[in-house]
């Protein structure tokens, strides 16, 4: 019996812990999201501490470093271009099937959803808006 009630707040704690979350990073009432042409990226080269900024269109590949890297789509506030940027990125190693990084990075806050890679960082910059 008290197992069952036990699970039963934990899984009611993570709805409400879940809900949280998801409203924390809501949309101001009101305010539209707009997908821009492209987005401005930077790697880094972590053992010789070089960067390099790469400008890619939407539904293109470019390669960064050892890295080839896909953009999906890149969305910003459309009352503020230039405010937050969240693009959709997908990551592989260069001459590689499997992919290291599949999702949205942000970019006010690029540790929220980073890739994990031993060599280079990528983050964004900012959505190509013109």
């Amino acid at each position: 019996m008290i197992r069952a009630l036990t699970f039963a707040l934990l899984c009611l704690g993570g709805a409400a812990a879940a809900q949280t979350r998801n409203d924390a990073f809501a949309p101001a009432p009101g305010s539209e999201g707009a997908s821009g042409r492209g987005a401005v990226l930077r790697g880094l080269d972590k053992v010789n501490g070089h960067t390099a900024d790469v400008e890619i269109m939407t539904g293109q590949t470019a390669e960064i470093f050892g890295l080839d890297v896909a953009l999906g789509d890149c969305r910003y506030p459309a009352d503020n271009p230039t405010g937050d940027a969240f693009a959709y990125l997908t990551i592989w190693e260069h001459g590689a099937n499997d992919w290291v990084f599949d999702g949205w990075m942000v970019a006010s806050s690029p540790a929220l959803s980073a890739l994990d890679h031993r060599r280079y960082d990528v983050w964004v910059l900012h959505c190509i808006t013109s």
